[in-house]
């Protein structure tokens, strides 16, 4: 038999520690033997609306990292829709298992009776792992999804917009860089070409930016190079290139004590979910070090803005306009960091708790 259980009946401590740490509002276990799911859904905070954020699908090495990474990233889901304007709250939701061999229908839709049972606190939607045809067999159980393909009145794919967020945010910080947005040029290093990644080569091929890719599947990079004239570079090597720009578009973590003395860029601006391993670390420590950090969940706020947009009724022009925002808040953080002394990050994360507490507020009067 399938059961859900949530954090608040067990007696782990390490766990309620984590939960404590990032202030979540609530976590849930989902298991059930027929189907094999093993997932967990973290809802952090529903202040401003509904917890939406993706479905990720990944082989985590124990439990216990992937608790670690759904509270993160369930976190930065908060800031994301809060700092772009969204009247949305921050949840994720992550599946223990290889996407390419243990997924199948039963699956999918076994979760979905998990959300279906949170009564619409979390709205599930793509991500790692996950597709639009995923969210379809999502959809037969619960109305709570987005992220739907086309045919059914959704929003498809949304990585085209994800990279376009990414785009302007990279575009906002070569302004405050160099004092002009043009990346003609421009030495970019990605790192991470799947869907959002092979989207940005090829808005900044457009530009004529002068590109290094690096990707942990070769088919992948190959095809990526070829099609938009990229230089390849190892997982590795990448780190160290002299560039303008190092864009990391996969995983998270990547900026942490290992590599952070390796980069020679003058801006970080990627798409990837927490890339700083310690934000109060590595925040400031990439502010000493002269390097202007385009903070994670801004840069990637394109896609929660395209998916979001289907609870409306979507239109893809208004989601490409508001994820064009992303260029003037991404300058409204760098001048609120120099004005009050922070990093980046800390600047970023202060403007959507502001607005999570004055809406708070609003919404607490009758």
């Amino acid at each position: 038999m399938a059961r859900l259980k949530e954090v608040g009946a067990g007696k782990d401590k390490s766990v309620f520690h984590q939960l404590s740490e990032h202030d979540h509002e609530k976590v849930v276990f989902c298991h059930d033997k027929d189907t094999g799911l093993k997932a967990i859904i973290a809802i952090h905070n529903t202040v401003l609306g509904p917890a939406l954020g993706g479905v990720r699908m990944w082989a985590y090495a124990s439990e216990a990292e992937a608790l670690a990474d759904v509270l993160r990233l369930s976190r930065g889901m908060t800031y994301k829709a809060a700092v772009s304007g969204l009247n949305l709250g921050g949840g994720k939701a992550v599946i223990i298992g290889d996407a390419k061999q243990g997924k199948d229908e039963a699956l999918l839709r076994r979760f979905g009776r998990f959300v279906k049972n949170l009564n619409g606190s979390y709205i599930a939607a793509e991500d790692v792992g996950t597709t639009p045809r995923d969210m379809e067999y999502i959809r037969m159980e619960t109305e709570h999804v987005c992220g739907l393909p086309e045919s059914m009145g959704g929003s498809g794919d949304p990585s085209p917009v994800t990279a376009y967020g990414t785009y302007m945010g990279m575009k906002a910080a070569a302004k405050k860089a160099f004092g002009s947005d043009s990346l003609a040029g421009k030495r970019i290093a990605v790192q991470g070409v799947g869907h959002v990644g092979g989207y940005l080569v090829e808005l900044l091929s457009k530009e004529s930016a002068e590109i290094y890719i690096a990707d942990i599947y070769e088919d992948r990079l190959r095809e990526v190079a070829k099609k938009h004239k990229a230089q390849v570079a190892s997982m590795e090597d990448i780190y160290g290139l002299e560039v303008d720009i190092y864009a990391p578009c996969g995983l998270g973590g990547t900026i942490n004590a290992a590599t952070i003395d390796r980069l020679k860029c003058r801006i970080i601006a990627g798409c990837a979910n927490n890339q700083l391993r310690e934000e109060e670390v590595q925040g400031p420590a990439l502010a000493e070090k002269g390097i202007i950090y385009a903070p994670d969940f801004l840069m990637s706020a394109g896609g929660l803005i395209n998916v979001s947009s289907e609870l409306g009724g979507y239109n893809r022009e208004s989601a490409y306009a508001k994820a064009e925002r992303i260029y003037g808040i991404t300058l409204d953080v760098f001048e609120l960091a120099e004005k009050e002394g922070l990093s980046t990050q800390q600047a970023a994360v202060k403007m959507a708790e502001n607005r999570i507490k004055r809406i708070g507020k609003v919404r607490a009067t009758f």
